[in-house]
């Protein structure tokens, strides 16, 4: 299938695995990448020489094009930025709008820009400064997220912008895909899905517990770190919501030491992330130290298997996904439903724009 997102990355299939921390890591995004759509390789949640490590690995166990997520207004953006340039790679994602200045640098490299944005204002700006495409997340996706459901936000974005449109948030399977591309969308991203398959390394037992969730245990919550967080309600989610000041307080001094020594940051570019994060939000600092540390949290799940010491960040389509088919099997799910899909609405007379 050829969108504008296809010819834009050069994938065969209009599908984005998203950036999802210590989840997209090159075993994953090798596998998305082979499997035909495009894999986005997670760095915040690395060092830099470790991120040009993952950049190789990913490169010899796949020759298909492939992104790296960055996080824009981190300390070492530009040491990132600067790998990324030099080891070739196709795509560049934001989970926060990037500067003019690097939108320009990476386009000057012939890297491709995609931002995820979660209001129309957002996808104005980042198209009026050069990005090649945005990734729209409606409130129905994983991790961060905003109030307005995806189809709702989704074509206010695509009327707004001459840009290729992802559409993210509350996506699954073909008939999702069909659903977004009747909207005016290039193709769709999802994370929640691609966690769950066999070339996921998160834990099997942490995989088990998203299998289980329904559709009413994905919750949103400020609790974490201040902002609206879709995730599932776990032990420590529950822990946080109940919590008084000062034992929040002492948890999240905890995990910023901890995530300080993974990330290879100082105390200073830390806190300097965790106050970026706070600018123009109501943020405690117990919250600014859990926003700049919320990797940590993650790794408990996502690495270690704690379901009972992290979050699960987690669209709502946990609560409706039952199986763990591996990525080609899942790509190919998704094409051949979408295939059948618009077939019917061919022969019920309609015709799904080219």
């Amino acid at each position: 299938m050829e969108t504008p997102l296809t010819r834009l990355v050069g994938v065969r299939h209009p599908i984005v695995q998203t950036g999802m921390g210590w989840v997209a890591g090159p075993r994953l995004v090798s596998a998305t990448a082979n499997a035909g759509a495009l894999g986005i390789l997670a760095s915040a949640t690395m060092t830099v020489d470790r991120l040009r490590e993952a950049i190789r690995e990913v490169k010899s166990r796949t020759d298909a094009p492939f992104g790296v997520n960055l996080r824009a207004d981190a300390a070492d953006a530009g040491d990132r930025v600067g790998v990324m340039i030099e080891e070739g790679v196709r795509v560049a994602s934001f989970a926060l709008a990037p500067s003019r200045e690097l939108i320009a640098e990476l386009k000057d490299a012939g890297v491709v820009v995609v931002p995820s944005i979660g209001a129309r204002r957002h996808a104005e700006k980042v198209a009026a400064w050069g990005a090649d495409a945005v990734i729209v997340q409606g409130g129905e996706g994983g991790g961060h997220t905003g109030e307005v459901a995806t189809t709702v936000l989704l074509p206010h974005v695509v009327d707004a912008v001459d840009i290729p449109v992802v559409a993210a948030g509350g996506f699954h399977d073909g008939r999702g895909l069909v659903a977004a591309l009747a909207y005016g969308a290039a193709g769709i991203a999802m994370g929640t899905r691609f966690l769950l398959t066999s070339d996921s390394t998160v834990p099997e037992a942490v995989k088990a517990r998203y299998l289980a969730a329904t559709v009413r245990d994905v919750t949103v919550t400020r609790a974490v770190d201040g902002l609206p967080h879709r995730m599932l309600r776990t032990e420590l989610v529950a822990e946080l919501e109940n919590a008084g000041r000062a034992s929040v307080l002492f948890h999240a001094l905890r995990r910023a030491a901890g995530f300080r020594r993974l990330s290879g940051l100082t105390w200073r570019q830390l806190v300097r992330d965790g106050v970026a994060l706070r600018h123009g939000k109501d943020l405690t600092w117990s919250q600014v130290l859990l926003a700049a540390n919320t990797p940590m949290l993650l790794k408990s799940a996502m690495v270690d298997g704690r379901t009972d010491l992290g979050v699960m960040a987690s669209g709502q389509v946990a609560g409706v996904i039952d199986d763990l088919p591996s990525c080609a099997e899942l790509v190919e799910r998704i094409m051949a439903q979408a295939a059948r899909t618009m077939s019917g609405l061919s022969v019920g007379g309609a015709s799904m724009p080219a």
